[in-house]
C-alpha cells in the first residue's frame, strides 16, 4: 500500500536510562480525580463512576519552551501523574491492572479554561479546550522495572517559584488499578496508551513568560516556560 503523502511520524517519549523511546498511541485523561479539585470546579467529589476525555497523541510536547495557544485568555495548568501502558487488553481485572503498566511520567494537562467553560454552558464537547496543539506537556518516563509503581507521594506545581498545587497520589478518588480496569471496559487498551490521572486542587492561569515546575516523588521534575 502506497501513501498519497508521507504520514506523520509517531509521537514518542524518552525513557529514563534507555536509548529506546516509548511510542505513544493514544492519550486518555481522567476528569476530576481528586476530591479537592472536584470541589473547586463546583462538583460533588463522591465516588460516582469516573469519566474520561482524550487528547490527540500529537498534542504531546516535551518539557522546555511551550507556546501560549491562540483563542484563549485563561490558560490553566494541571499537574498530573501519567500512566504509560506497556500492554493492553479489554475488561482488565483490577487485580491485574498494574501488570499492564510500563512506567510513569510527570504531565501538565494544559486547558483553555474559558473555552471549556463556554463548552459546558452550551452543552458542547471539550475537545478544543483540552486537545489543542502542545496541550499535553509530558516528561521522560520512569520504567516500573527501575522505579517500581507510584501509588503515593507528593505531587506539586509551582509558578515562578511560588507553589500553587500540592496533593498526594494516594488522594486519587479512583486508584490507578481502578482507572485502568474501568477504562478497559470502554475501549480495548494497547501498548503505547497514556492515561493522565487527574490533578489536585489549586489550578490556575499561566501567561507568557511564566516558569512552571511540576514535581512528583520518584520522577524527575518537569520544567516548562510559557512563550508568547
Amino acid at each position: 500500500m502506497a501513501f498519497e503523502f508521507e504520514p506523520a511520524s509517531r509521537p514518542a517519549l524518552p525513557i529514563l536510562g534507555r536509548e529506546t523511546v516509548f511510542p505513544v498511541r493514544r492519550i486518555f485523561c481522567v476528569g476530576r480525580n481528586y476530591a479537592a479539585h472536584a470541589r473547586e470546579m463546583g462538583k460533588d467529589p463522591d465516588r460516582e463512576p469516573p469519566f474520561f476525555f482524550t487528547k490527540p497523541a500529537d498534542a504531546i510536547i516535551t518539557p522546555g519552551p511551550v507556546p501560549y495557544p491562540p483563542l484563549t485568555q485563561d490558560l490553566h495548568y494541571e499537574a498530573e501523574l501519567v500512566v504509560c501502558l506497556g500492554q493492553g487488553g479489554r475488561n482488565i481485572a483490577q487485580a491485574a491492572a498494574l501488570d499492564h503498566v510500563f512506567g510513569y511520567a510527570v504531565g501538565n494537562d494544559l486547558t483553555r479554561r474559558d473555552l471549556q467553560a463556554e463548552a459546558k454552558k452550551m452543552g458542547r464537547p471539550w475537545d478544543m479546550a483540552k486537545g489543542f496543539d502542545s496541550s499535553a506537556v509530558i516528561g521522560p518516563i520512569g520504567s516500573v522495572d527501575k522505579g517500581g509503581h507510584l501509588e503515593q507521594g507528593a505531587i506539586t506545581l509551582s509558578v515562578n517559584g511560588t507553589e500553587k498545587q500540592r496533593g498526594d497520589l494516594s488522594q486519587m478518588i479512583w486508584s490507578i488499578p481502578e482507572v485502568i480496569s474501568i477504562l478497559s471496559t470502554y475501549v480495548e487498551l494497547a501498548a503505547g496508551d497514556l492515561i493522565m490521572t487527574g490533578t489536585p486542587a489549586g489550578v490556575g492561569a499561566l501567561v507568557p513568560g511564566d516558569q512552571c515546575t511540576i514535581s512528583i516523588e520518584g520522577l524527575p521534575d518537569l520544567e516548562m516556560r510559557m512563550t508568547g
